[in-house]
């Protein structure tokens, strides 16, 4: 998504993207690069930090008109076969059932391909569209959001067992009421008694993704995650975070390496390094400073408007600029300089690469930065946004990912073509449900360890009713099964 607009670009088609064909267009360009997944930053309500209101908001056309990717998805998938889809979903907002049903609904319509990227939400502006004052306090939306994780696992690996659609004209029984469990549970945010909407899904549980950073966030990614949304402006500060997750994830009894960590990256990419830099300049012409600020304001809860916009910042001591400060910083580092930063600077940064490395460059340029990234940050791949639709995401596929190919860093194929999200995060075919070691698999065991019983309790009437059969009725014999079954078996 474009994220600021002056004046429109030849080359981006952004203005369409409320119609199906800019979405299927992205599709099949990310299936023809093997790309993993397409990821839905989703999010509710209007940026008002900046100045007060969502003016610049909406002029800059940042993170507004955003349609429901729920909507979307299916059609996306039936353009492609492989391609995964991650969305974020507010674990704040939405109603844990309902929520449910709609990925199971869309991890049929795709053939196992959806993912989740668990989010809590981080706007006042997003409490007041959804009827609250304000954002929940911080730490209590974790606790919220891990009772809602809680929630859906229940639903989507405890309510069905695997053959309860049975469809068995001779007994007139489509789904076996026996093998279908109500779930029961009653918490601090959340209360249920129903059975899963919906018969259970090619993966069951979407791919969790998670991408928080404080330490809660890093909590729920190390019980839950196995993708994650990261980085920073330089691979150290990654680095570091990725440390703090896998032991996260080490010490909630999960293999460290079973997540998958993807950095966030903007690319411009073209055959010589001024081709590429003139298109960074003409991104750089076409952004709005003014939506990338407010895009700041809701990220961080801090008006930029009170600065000039072409005057270097100056941060006094005890001016409560921290935030500010350690941003700029952070962008000083990230681009090796110590040049004077200005809110229009910051704003265009902001517009064109969010928090995140902006590279500019030759095919060779791009892929000698990730594989330092890869090396030095201890991540898995990279999360692209891109200044332009089609051509940034054209330039990735068609340029980026040949040499990247040619070094031996990139699969020439997905490894299961035409297999489910997961399989394909993990190169594992056959590994469409969660594996054992993560919290949704809990409800799994205890769904199986049940069936065994039910299955054992059946086993047993029916060696009784066969009893009777042979004896004719006879109860000194019938009364016994117990002895009788351990014989049998």
């Amino acid at each position: 998504m474009r994220m600021g607009l002056r004046e429109e670009s030849p080359t981006d088609a952004s203005r369409h993207k409320d119609r199906l064909k800019y979405y299927v267009d992205l599709a099949k360009i990310a299936e023809r690069g093997k790309i993993s997944c397409i990821f839905f930053a989703d999010s509710y309500g209007v940026n008002d930090v900046y100045g007060g209101n969502t003016d610049a908001t909406y002029r800059g056309g940042c993170q507004v008109a955003q349609l429901d990717p729920f909507m979307i998805i299916s059609a996306m998938a039936a353009a492609t076969e492989t391609v995964g889809f991650a969305v974020s979903g507010n674990a704040l907002y939405l109603n844990p059932y309902i929520f449910a049903r709609s990925c199971a609904t869309l991890d049929h319509l795709t053939d196992g391909r959806l993912g989740w990227n668990i989010v809590t939400g981080y706007t006042n502006a997003s409490a007041r569209a959804m009827g609250f004052d304000s954002i929940m306090p911080h730490d209590q939306r974790y606790e919220k959001a891990g009772e809602f994780v809680d929630v859906v696992y229940r639903l989507w690996e405890g309510s069905w067992d695997d053959d309860a659609q049975v469809w068995d004209v001779e007994r007139n029984v489509a789904y076996d009421p026996a093998r279908i469990k109500k779930i029961e549970f009653d918490g601090r945010f959340h209360k249920i008694s129903a059975t899963q909407q919906t018969h259970p899904s090619p993966q069951r549980v979407p791919v969790i993704f998670q991408a928080g950073s404080s330490k809660a966030g890093i909590a729920l990614a190390g019980a839950h995650a196995e993708g994650l949304f990261c980085g920073s402006l330089v691979p150290s500060r990654t680095a570091a975070y990725m440390k703090d997750v896998r032991k996260a994830v080490a010490d909630s009894g999960r293999d460290p390496k079973s997540v998958k960590s993807f950095a966030g990256l903007s690319t411009f990419i073209a055959p010589t390094l001024e081709e590429a830099q003139a298109k960074y300049e003409a991104a750089a012409r076409h952004a709005s400073p003014e939506a990338g600020l407010a895009k700041f304001g809701g990220y961080t809860n801090t008006d930029l408007s009170k600065y000039p916009l072409d005057e270097p910042f100056e941060f006094k001591e005890g001016s409560g600029d921290n935030i500010i400060r350690g941003i700029v910083e952070m962008f000083k580092a990230g681009d090796g300089s110590n040049e004077a930063w200005t809110p229009r600077k910051l704003g265009t940064k902001m517009a064109l690469g969010s928090l995140y490395p902006v590279v500019v460059g030759t095919p060779a340029m791009v892929a000698d930065f990730m594989e330092k990234w890869v090396e030095e940050a201890d991540i898995d791949g990279f999360n692209l946004y891109a200044a332009n639709f089609p051509e940034s995401f054209e330039d990735v596929v068609d340029l980026l990912v040949p040499e990247l190919q040619r070094r031996g860093v990139y699969w020439l194929n997905y490894p299961v073509p035409g297999g489910t999200f997961r399989e394909n995060l993990y190169a594992s075919p056959g590994q469409a449900r969660v594996l054992d070691d993560h919290p949704a698999a809990k409800y799994r065991r205890e769904r199986e360890a049940a069936r065994a019983i039910r299955d054992a309790e059946e086993k047993k009437v029916k060696v009784v009713e066969t009893i009777r059969e042979i004896t004719g009725g006879v109860e000194s014999l019938a009364t016994k099964p117990q002895e009788l079954v351990q014989i049998t078996a």
